[in-house]
């Protein structure tokens, strides 16, 4: 996930280190959590409004071309 270095961060200052979206404190897994429960990247934006779409988008992205290559693997 090569460009995620610089939509993810982590920092033992940040939320104990917990994965973060990058320049927020926002946890990662609480993108996931939205979508898993049915909720819209936009419901997601619209609670967390220092999240940027594009870091949203761009997550995404980079995790389905890992999920699609360690399939094709």
């Amino acid at each position: 996930m090569s460009q995620c270095a610089s939509i993810i961060s982590t920092s033992p200052e940040v939320m104990s280190g917990t994965p973060v979206f990058s320049g927020t404190r926002v946890p990662i897994v609480t993108l996931f959590d939205y979508l898993k429960a049915g909720e819209s990247v936009d419901d997601f934006l619209e609670g967390f409004p220092t999240v940027k779409r594009e870091a949203v988008v761009s997550l995404l992205e980079e995790a389905g071309k890992l999920l699609l290559t360690d399939r094709a693997a």
